[in-house]
């Protein structure tokens, strides 16, 4: 068994690899402009070349797949030539500075730029910061054009240029687009890599990846969870129940039911709750409105996301459950222990729902991973802050970044998820082994 959750693990692994790979070649290759869909339709020319520049989209596409991968700080450290460290802000924001060379006590660097002056800003160790102009740093080239790498406050290192043409658009929240001569010519966004658990910075939101999936991927395991708990018990006592006697009345209401719940569309699922009981009785809230505690804040509000999921799965695995029951009911063994004389209570529990629930319990890991990431109609349809809302969105946005990050973690959730269920399945069976 240990080696085979070590081979399991690899497995991980290498599909990570492989999807992160279709996943960025697909998003390059899709339609629609990330420059226009953050900053808007009219935005000219100009201005998409400079946000593109410095998101460090115009660089070519296996550079950034690799700094997505394994950071850019590194490659940045041989344009800057110092150190390079990330440090966390009270607000839990990544502020990126170089290592101030003068001194060894760990004080910090780093740089904007006023009209030609270069302004560096000095972090101490005990937090002061102190500016001064350091234009010592220029460096003139033979074109006579003075040129420094350097880290920028807004976390990218930077190639500044003072004397040349280049044309700079600089978006200034409250200001808007602002033209300079000179400046910037050169991004290089730090992030420290997927490996290293850092995604990057959403391309749509400018916040941390981690730290928006991290609240996304709880949102929907809180969402997934509850579902998860009341259905799968109720969904495979019931089709367990059915299978025993196929053809009873029991077995006839039941796989009627279990066919009408599942094959009624999500979205007409969650609209019809929401007519129903929040509009019509008014029970509970229609639609999923959190703050900063979701979705502890609010538990009523978890009532018909998690109805609409527990409807729609309840269906689908009490027909496998059924068949699988049937099946193993017209089993010979089943019919020598009937021919013993055994009752059917001991039948059906010893002998007959072991073998029953392998079938089920394959389907019920795969929607382990549906309930975290297919979701997306009813978190769309509630409005719900989950997993699979911020993957459309980002999709939507070609917001790479987080597009990677999320695809990663439902892949090592599918793979986890099926770990699990080999296990369980040598206890269901125990002739099953894994050599």
């Amino acid at each position: 068994m240990f080696a085979f959750i070590i081979r399991r693990f690899f497995t991980l692994l290498l599909t990570m690899v492989i999807v992160s790979i279709f996943v960025f070649a697909i998003t390059e290759a899709s339609p629609g402009n990330v420059a226009r869909n953050v900053l808007g339709a009219f935005i000219t020319q100009e201005q998409e070349d400079s946000f593109l520049k410095q998101m460090g989209l115009d660089k070519p596409a296996y550079v950034r797949y690799l700094f997505w991968l394994f950071g850019s700080d590194m490659w940045a450290e041989s344009k800057v030539g110092m150190n390079l460290v990330s440090t966390e802000t009270e607000d839990g924001f990544l502020e990126w500075w170089a290592v101030f060379e003068l001194t060894d006590d760990g004080t910090l660097i780093r740089w904007h730029l006023e009209g030609d002056d270069l302004i560096a800003e000095l972090k101490s160790p005990d937090g002061d910061v102190i500016e001064y102009t350091d234009n010592l740093r220029w460096e003139v080239g033979k074109d006579g054009i003075s040129r420094f790498w350097g880290v920028d406050n807004r976390n990218s290192a930077v190639l500044w240029e003072k004397g040349s043409d280049i044309k700079v658009w600089t978006f200034v929240p409250g200001t808007g687009w602002m033209e300079t001569t000179g400046g910037p010519a050169e991004y290089i966004p730090l992030m420290k890599g997927f490996v290293r658990g850092d995604p990057g910075i959403s391309l749509r939101t400018g916040r941390p990846v981690a730290n928006s999936l991290f609240v996304r991927l709880r949102n929907s395991l809180v969402l997934a969870g509850i579902a998860f708990i009341i259905v799968m018990p109720l969904a495979l006592f019931l089709g367990l129940v059915a299978g025993v006697k196929e053809g009873s009345l029991r077995d006839r209401i039941l796989s009627t039911g279990g066919i009408m719940f599942s094959v009624t569309p999500e979205f007409a699922t969650g609209i019809f709750l929401i007519l129903i009981m929040a509009a019509w009785l008014g029970l509970v809230p229609g639609a999923t409105v959190f703050g900063e505690d979701a979705p502890w804040s609010r538990p009523d509000m978890l009532i018909l996301p998690v109805l609409t999921l527990t409807l729609i799965e309840l269906g689908y695995i009490l027909r496998i459950t059924r068949a699988s029951m049937v099946d193993v009911m017209k089993s010979p063994y089943i019919r020598t222990a009937y021919l013993k004389g055994l009752p059917q209570g001991r039948v059906v529990m010893v002998h007959a729902v072991k073998n029953a629930l392998i079938a089920p319990i394959t389907v019920v890991m795969l929607h382990v991973n549906w309930l975290l990431g297919g979701i997306v109609i009813v978190e769309v349809v509630f409005g719900y802050p989950g997993l699979g809302k911020y993957l459309l969105d980002s999709a939507l946005y070609k917001d790479v970044n987080a597009l990677e990050a999320g695809a990663l973690v439902m892949v090592m959730v599918a793979v986890g998820t099926q770990l699990v269920a080999d296990v369980i399945y040598t206890f269901l069976n125990p002739r099953i082994r894994y050599d």
